[in-house]
Order: structure tokens, then C-alpha cells, then sequence
């Protein structure tokens, strides 16, 4: 017993313990069989280890229908116990003993510090006796060694989880992380990042060690230390906590790299510094944004500056003392002023949609239009805002409509208008043209001007880019905002936008794609109107209202979502939540668990609206906890974060399937046409009030599932006196009354005894 006892303790993996385990106790008992389960937090069988069984009797036993339930009423036995006749045991309990390979059994809960972590069973003694009380206790030895011994391996598994995801953490962060030995002042370990920081001052031929020696560091006060300078291990060795501090990496040839510092001593049980963590943020991308953003307000500056300056000279020419001016000079001047504060707000109008479109809170309502008529109108208030190139439009006859938010698109055909005309020479014209591109439709706006250099293009759709290779007098904006905006709003229809030219001075043509409205064989027939005929109508993409507080996550989950035929509506603020429900009338709400001041399940709680409406819930937190109070509370779903947009349809569609409700219901002599709102008991029509009708309705619509009194008195009185259940229960009365249904033996709406009410599934 010795012996078995020091090689259980002596082996950290699951598996080796539990079978050392068995085979031990079955050998100084004399026993048969022998089995050990094993079950975490929530009494779920996590391992099932047998032996002395043959394969054919193992399958028998892991295979029997029965053996869960069995299994559950011998876990909750309050002691060991000794069973002479196992067989007839089983079949005191109302269970088939066919599957029972064994006639004695004793058997004991294994516990550790009061928790139970499994059960031990053993059976039938090799020399057809019972079991001894000499046997019981080697039995409770053996349980109580190997639930100590579950423990431990259970703990260093989760020791060496939490040490691997650690690891993982440091080494993926986007920060560099570098531990230093405080006594030789040695880096002893370098993440990902921090070895990408180094490996930019090394020289091709140069060493790692070779350049932490050249390393000197720049403090913001002036110093200069060296990494290898010998007063450095000192200063590790009384080195306090510090926190975001500017320094400078630099090597004798000049290069360097300006680094946000955070350094940590990690000290021993005698206070002693043993190591410090360093971690190092490269600012160079920081200083790239600042030059940009530095970039952009003065490209914007000067947008803004031009109309001013025009404002400004009229009105100072209106105000100024001089002989009278003639009334044509004085139209002039307050035309000017009029035009030029229409072009201020539609800069200010344009920076506001750049905003959005960075945010991810840019949304459109797209529907069926034709595309001619959209050429159509950015034709006319291009014009009609004092362009002076002509416009030449070549449309195919047979274009199928698209899915476009016509304000919108005329917005970009404008935007592309203007931009090819402030790059063309007046006397030369500007070309629409349009052609079927697979499933979309591929609307091109192209001028003869001085064209694009080649590099350049791939920039071109960055709002930050400036007018490098335009023309100096025709403004510092050069493509950059106008053509951002374009690309957002184009991407935000699930198209996408680029450009072609054959160099300086050869044009260029600007091409984006617009889902159509038809499917690909009535587009392909050229089918222009919709299905039910009417020009002005087509088919709407369901409405899903995404809730996130998250810029980014807004943005990642539209851009899943339009591709895939959604019309998402995004928002940041839950307080906008109500509203949008009643305004848009959404198929599904995707619903961020953390918000401003509130969360997701208080939201479900306090919203009747979404009482009625599939709620998925996408959160970082996947607490089961959690999980399982959003699913309990009525969610359709529940997404942790990080997740593909792959997933995130399959989801969506899976939700939006359940909820399509059916044309009817039938129950016996029940019967539910939804769409007719019309309830029939054996043929005879019964007459419901609006509140009864929504009773009957959500039942029936879950049928087989429990619904609380307080789920009922939310979706059927849309959140009004949610804490009265006793009106539910008059409401089921009157119900059951007028379906004929017996309070004391229901048969349509059936009563759960302190937990709501259900109907039973149609069979």
C-alpha cells in the first residue's frame, strides 16, 4: 500500500494517477473491477477511467442509456457503501439491471477539502465473497489519496494554462517587454516586439550582444547611460517602479528610435531586486500620426481659408465707404458670399462624415434605384454648383437596379465629379460611364487631365494625402478628403472604389461598385423593376441594429454585415436603443454586453422592446456565469470576442431562422393561423382580445419552453406593470376559459408549479 501510495503521489498527469489508482485498490482487495469518475464544479462526468473490464464490456457499460441516471443517484449517496446484490439494488430503483456486469459492488465519494471530485467504485471480489469492512477501508484510503491527487494534477493543469496564456500574452503584445537581471544587468529575455525594436539599430553583420553594448540610452532630464557602463547594475539594483517615461535608444552611427518606458523591480521575500521587467513603446508610429493629423488641419485650414477670404473681400467691398455701387456689382458680390457659404458647409458637412467614417458610425439605409437617374442628379447639382466642364454619360440600357441610399451615392458621383474637374482642364470633358461587374454594377467617373503618378495611387483613398503631384493652384486639398469620403461611403453600401491612370498627364478614371437589387439571372436579363413590378419598390434587406460603444467593433461588424445583404443601423449611445428600435424595426439587435453606464442584460431587462426581438450579445467577457444569465434571460445567441465575420453570419442567420414565425399552429383541436390573426377549437372560431391573442401567441411560439410570469407580462403589456403577475395569471384564466381548457387538467396552456407557464409541443 506503501509502494502504490508514493507512485500516485508521484505523477502530476491525470490519467497515470487515477488508473495507479485503480489497479492498486482492486489488487489489495481482491476486486474484480474496478471504476473512478470524475466531475468538476457542476457534477458533469469529466473522466471515466475502468479496469479489469474486457473491451466488449467497457463499450457495454460506457454505452448503457440508463448508466448517467443511475450514475447520478449513486453520486449523491451520503456514504460509502457496501451493495451484496448490486443487481437487484438497481432494479429497486426502478432501473433495467440487463447492463449490470457485476453482482457485489461497495463504492465511496472522493473529496477534497469538502468538494467532491469524483466517485470509486469496485466489484466483485475474485473469490465470490463480499466485500470486507477491511476492504471499505483500504477503499477510502485509496479515494481519499487519489481526490488529493485529482487535485494536484488539476492544479498544476491549470498552473501550466495560466502560464502558457502568460506567456502567449507577452510575447503576441504589441508592446516591447524585456526582463533584466538586476545582479548582472543582463537582458534575459525578450518578447516578439522588443527583439523587432532591437533588431532596427542592429547593422546587417552586428550581433545582438555586439549592439547592447553600443546601446547608449537618453534620459528626458540629459543623462546619457550606456548599457553596458558598470554603475547600470547598481541603479537596477535600487531601481523604484517607473512609470511612462520618454527616453532615447541610440548607436554610435547616429540612429535612433524614441521609446514610452515603464519599468517594474520584482523583488525577493528579503526585498532584495532580483529582476526588472521593462517595457518599451515604439513612438514612431505616434510621431507618423501627429505628422499627418498636422497634415490634414492644414489641408483643411486652407479649405476653409479660400471661401472665407472670398466672404470676406465681398463684404468688406459692400461695407466699405466708396461712390455708390452699380446694383449688377452688389448682385455679384452677395452671390459670391451666398456660394461660398454653401461651399463652407459642405467642407463642414464633409469633415462630419469623415468623422463618422473614422468612428465606424457612418450608417445608410440602402434601397432599389435606378442608376441613370442617380447620374442624373450628380450631373445637375454638379453643375448647377458652377462646374464648367461638360459631362458625357454612357449608361447601358439594361442596367439592372442597384441597393443604393441615393443621397448618398449622388454624394459620391458629385465628390467625383468635382475632383476630376479640379484636375482637368475646363475645355476638356468628363466621362460616366457604367457596366455589370458580376453582382454589382461598376459606375466609372474618369477626366483627360494631368493624371496620377503610378506611386501614388495606392494612397489615394487615405484622408491625409495631400496634393503632391496636383497642380499647387487649384488648392493644397488635393484628392485626400473628398476621395476618403467616397471610399467610406462606397464600403458602407458593401462595394469598393479604386483607381486607374496612365501617368502624368494621360487622365484618370475613378471606379466603384454598387450591389445590385436584383438576383444575378434577372440582372443578367437586364431586369430593371422589382419584383412585384412596381419601379419605385425591390426587395429590403432585413434591418439589424448593432449596439456597441467600441468605434472599431462598430466598424468590423457593419463591414461583416453589408457584404452579406444587412442593412445595419450602428450606435454607440444605449440610450439611442429604444428609439432605434421603433424607428427602423430591426429583424435582430446585436448587442454589446459592456456599455456607458448600463449593460446588455440591464438593457434586456428594462427594454420591453427587445423582449420580442432576437438579441445576440457580442462581449470580451465568456465568463459561463455570464453566458448563461444573458441565454436565461431570453438571447438568442452570445459571441465572445474576438470572432470571424464567418461566425458572425452563420450566427446571425441561425437566429434570424428561429425566429421566422410560421404561417400556423395546431394542437389538437387547437388551431393558430398567425397570419390571419385568426385562433379555431374544433372548428369553431374563438374571439380573443389583443392582450389574450399575444398570450397565446408567445406560447405557442415556444412550445415545449417554460415562459415566467415575467417575460409574459413584458412582451404582452410591452413592459407595463412588468412586476404584476397576478395580471398574467387572470389573463390565462380568461384564456383558458375561452379555449375550453380545463384549469384543474389543462390541455393547451399548462402550468410549471412556481416556475410560469408552456404549451405543450405539437407531436
Amino acid at each position: 500500500m506503501n509502494e502504490a501510495i508514493l507512485r500516485i503521489s508521484g505523477s502530476l498527469d491525470l490519467s497515470t494517477v487515477l488508473r495507479e489508482v485503480v489497479d492498486s485498490a482492486r489488487a489489495l482487495t481482491g476486486a474484480r473491477c474496478g471504476v473512478i469518475t470524475t466531475v468538476d464544479a457542476g457534477n458533469r462526468v469529466q473522466d471515466f477511467v475502468s479496469s479489469g473490464f474486457t473491451p466488449d464490456e467497457h463499450r457495454h457499460l460506457v454505452g448503457w442509456p440508463e448508466g448517467p441516471r443511475l450514475f447520478e443517484h449513486l453520486r449523491d449517496l451520503p456514504e460509502t457503501v457496501r451493495m451484496p446484490d448490486l443487481p437487484a439494488y438497481v432494479r429497486s430503483l426502478g432501473f433495467s439491471a440487463d447492463r449490470i456486469l457485476v453482482k457485489t459492488m461497495q463504492a465511496t465519494s472522493m473529496r477534497h477539502r469538502g468538494e467532491h471530485v469524483g466517485n470509486f467504485f469496485l466489484g466483485d471480489k475474485e473469490d465470490g465473497r463480499e466485500f470486507t469492512t477491511e476492504d471499505e477501508e483500504i477503499l477510502v484510503l485509496f479515494a481519499l489519496q487519489a481526490a488529493t491527487a485529482i487535485a494536484n494534477a488539476r492544479t498544476h493543469q491549470n498552473e501550466q494554462r495560466a502560464r502558457a496564456n502568460l506567456e502567449t500574452l507577452i510575447e503576441t503584445s504589441p508592446v516591447g517587454v524585456v526582463i533584466h537581471d538586476a545582479r548582472t544587468t543582463k537582458p534575459v529575455s525578450f518578447n516578439q516586439e522588443a527583439r523587432r525594436i532591437i533588431n532596427t539599430m542592429r547593422s546587417p553583420d552586428q550581433s545582438r550582444e555586439a549592439l547592447l553594448h553600443s546601446l547608449t540610452c537618453r534620459f528626458p532630464d540629459g543623462r546619457e547611460v550606456a548599457l553596458d557602463e558598470p554603475g547600470l547594475a547598481q541603479q537596477l539594483r535600487e531601481t523604484t517602479t517607473v512609470r511612462a517615461q520618454e527616453i532615447v535608444l541610440s548607436v554610435p552611427d547616429g540612429r535612433s528610435v524614441r521609446m514610452l518606458v515603464n519599468a517594474t523591480p520584482i523583488r525577493s521575500a528579503d526585498g532584495l531586486v532580483e529582476s526588472v521587467v521593462v517595457t518599451m513603446q515604439d513612438l514612431t508610429p505616434l510621431n507618423e500620426l501627429e505628422r499627418l493629423q498636422t497634415e490634414f488641419l492644414g489641408m483643411v485650414s486652407h479649405e476653409l481659408r479660400a471661401p472665407l477670404t472670398s466672404i470676406k473681400g465681398s463684404a468688406a467691398a459692400l461695407l466699405r465707404p466708396s461712390p455708390e455701387l452699380d446694383p449688377a456689382e452688389v448682385r455679384a458680390f452677395h452671390r459670391i458670399i451666398d456660394d461660398q457659404a454653401d461651399h463652407m458647409i459642405g467642407l463642414i458637412s464633409d469633415l462630419l462624415d469623415a468623422g463618422r467614417i473614422e468612428t465606424g458610425t457612418l450608417s445608410v439605409a440602402p434601397e432599389p434605384a435606378v442608376v441613370a437617374s442617380l447620374v442624373d442628379r450628380a450631373r445637375n447639382t454638379f453643375l448647377s454648383g458652377g462646374g464648367r466642364h461638360a459631362v458625357h454619360i454612357d449608361l447601358p440600357p439594361d442596367l439592372p437596379q442597384v441597393m443604393a441610399d441615393r443621397r448618398r451615392i449622388v454624394q459620391v458621383l458629385n465628390n467625383l465629379l468635382s475632383n476630376a474637374a479640379r484636375h482637368s482642364p475646363d475645355t476638356l470633358p468628363l466621362h460616366v460611364v457604367a457596366a455589370l461587374d458580376g453582382v454589382h454594377v461598376a459606375i466609372s467617373v474618369s477626366d483627360e487631365g494631368q493624371g496620377i503618378p503610378p506611386e501614388q495611387l495606392p494612397h489615394l483613398f487615405r484622408k491625409h494625402v495631400g496634393a503632391a503631384g496636383g497642380d499647387p493652384k487649384r488648392g493644397a486639398a488635393g484628392y485626400g478628403l473628398g476621395l476618403a469620403i467616397c471610399k467610406g461611403l462606397v464600403e458602407a453600401h458593401g462595394g469598393r472604389i479604386w483607381a486607374e491612370s496612365g501617368g502624368p498627364g494621360r487622365g484618370t478614371r475613378v471606379t466603384f461598385t454598387i450591389p445590385m437589387a436584383e438576383e444575378a439571372g434577372d440582372a443578367a436579363t437586364g431586369v430593371a423593376a422589382s419584383r412585384s413590378g412596381s419601379p419605385g419598390e425591390g426587395r429590403k434587406s432585413s434591418c439589424i441594429l448593432v449596439v456597441d460603444d467600441d468605434p472599431q467593433s462598430l466598424r468590423y461588424v457593419r463591414d461583416a454585415l453589408i457584404p452579406a445583404g444587412y442593412a445595419p443601423v450602428v450606435t454607440g449611445d444605449p440610450r439611442q436603443l429604444s428609439d432605434l428600435v421603433e424607428t427602423h424595426k430591426p429583424a435582430l439587435v446585436l448587442l454589446d454586453l459592456m456599455l456607458p453606464g448600463t449593460d446588455g442584460i440591464e438593457l434586456m431587462q428594462r427594454i420591453p422592446q427587445l423582449a420580442d426581438l432576437p438579441v445576440i450579445f457580442i462581449s470580451a467577457y465568456g465568463r459561463d456565469e455570464t453566458i448563461a444569465r444573458a441565454l436565461e434571460l431570453g438571447a438568442a445567441d452570445y459571441i465572445v470576442k474576438p470572432f470571424s465575420p464567418t461566425e458572425l453570419m452563420a450566427r446571425v442567420q441561425a437566429a434570424l431562422r428561429r425566429r421566422a414565425e410560421p404561417e400556423r399552429f395546431r394542437l389538437g383541436e387547437l388551431a393558430i393561423d398567425y397570419e390571419r390573426r385568426k385562433v379555431t377549437v374544433a372548428g369553431r372560431a374563438v374571439q380573443l382580445t389583443a392582450s389574450e391573442y399575444e398570450l397565446l401567441r408567445l406560447l405557442s411560439l415556444n412550445a415545449g419552453r417554460v415562459l415566467t410570469p415575467e417575460k409574459l407580462v413584458r412582451q404582452v403589456r410591452g413592459g407595463r406593470d412588468a412586476a404584476d403577475s397576478t395580471g398574467v395569471r387572470t389573463l390565462v384564466k380568461k384564456l383558458r376559459r375561452k379555449l375550453g381548457d380545463d384549469a384543474a387538467k389543462p390541455i393547451y396552456v399548462l402550468t410549471e408549479r412556481g416556475v410560469g407557464y408552456r404549451m405543450a409541443a405539437d407531436p
